[in-house]
């Protein structure tokens, strides 16, 4: 009997090579992977067409389709993590000493609002630096995966024809978040940015999620043992990766930061809820707190499907 090939958007990374490659296969169906130039497009296509059985997507994409009743379900498998102090980048001329001094000033973001990095990086001026959110403009360079969701008042679209990136050399804005600027005058806002975010990870525990992975849903209804397949199957393509890093095979900045994160917290990828608790409950309460999603989403588990 032939097994079922379920189409899948996946990037290849290193503990995910395996299963691109078919070394590590799942038990009871084929992936049938299409290679999509920008993940990001794949989260879109997921969202508005359903275009994938199974697909990578963003955590605040997910949290955000959800809330408006998306047919898929997230398992607990995390394949995208970062630390997120150097997102914030700024001009140096434009009169910031401190993330306070962005209060009352126009913020850029790169793409929605609803972006992952634009929401940890939030949470990093909120939590650590003490900033009040509600009293910054959001500038969007682009618009959001669920077409139904609806921003706070504080966020604006940037105007037509314009590019952020050239707002911030000019001063027009003072800083943003997830923007790549060749510029002398623009410098991450949080000082040692890549050392302050190992610092949150070995003294808070901040690691955050950026990506999941989602199943539609008529599939899970189709096959009750198709989410925990799936699962396993990732789970064995990082085990293979974890183990390389463990012996020093170090080929890619991704290695080098995986294996400095497995240094301080023996795991750099948990799968799974119970491992990673405290940054799901963090980013559901985040994405209430920013407007993200329109209501508490009630217990982690009850995102998953195992």
């Amino acid at each position: 009997m032939d097994r079922p090939r379920l189409k899948t958007a996946l990037v290849t990374r290193g503990h995910t090579r395996a299963l691109k490659e078919g070394t590590v296969a799942p038990r009871t169906f084929d992936f049938a992977f299409e290679e999509v130039p920008q993940i990001i497009q794949a989260f879109r296509r997921m969202v508005r067409g359903l275009d994938f059985d199974i697909s990578e997507m963003a955590i605040t994409t997910y949290l955000c389709a959800r809330a408006y009743g998306k047919a898929f379900t997230a398992i607990p498998v995390f394949p995208m993590r970062a630390l997120h102090h150097g997102a914030i980048v700024y001009n140096t001329d434009a009169g910031i000493r401190n993330p306070k001094d962005l209060e009352g000033r126009r913020v850029g973001v790169n793409r929605g609002y609803t972006v992952t990095t634009g929401l940890w990086a939030r949470s990093i001026l909120q939590h650590q630096y003490g900033v009040d959110l509600n009293r910054i403009t959001w500038v969007l360079s682009g618009d959001e995966h669920v077409a139904e969701y609806t921003p706070p008042r504080n966020v604006v679209p940037i105007d037509p024809g314009r590019k952020l990136e050239e707002m911030l050399v000019s001063g027009e804005i003072p800083a943003a978040i997830g923007v790549q600027v060749d510029s002398p005058r623009i410098k991450p806002l949080i000082p040692d940015a890549r050392e302050a975010g190992f610092a949150a990870l070995r003294d808070r525990g901040l690691y955050p999620i950026n990506h999941t992975v989602v199943i539609r849903n008529d599939c899970l209804d189709a096959d009750p043992g198709l989410a925990r397949d799936v699962f396993d199957a990732f789970d064995e393509a990082k085990r293979h990766y974890v183990a390389r890093l463990a012996a020093g095979q170090i080929e890619t900045a991704d290695d080098n930061f995986f294996k400095r994160v497995m240094d301080i917290t023996r795991d750099p990828l948990p799968y799974g809820i119970e491992p990673n608790r405290a940054m799901l409950e963090a980013v559901v309460a985040h994405a209430f707190e920013q407007g993200i999603i329109p209501a508490p989403a009630g217990a982690v588990d009850d995102l998953f499907a195992l």
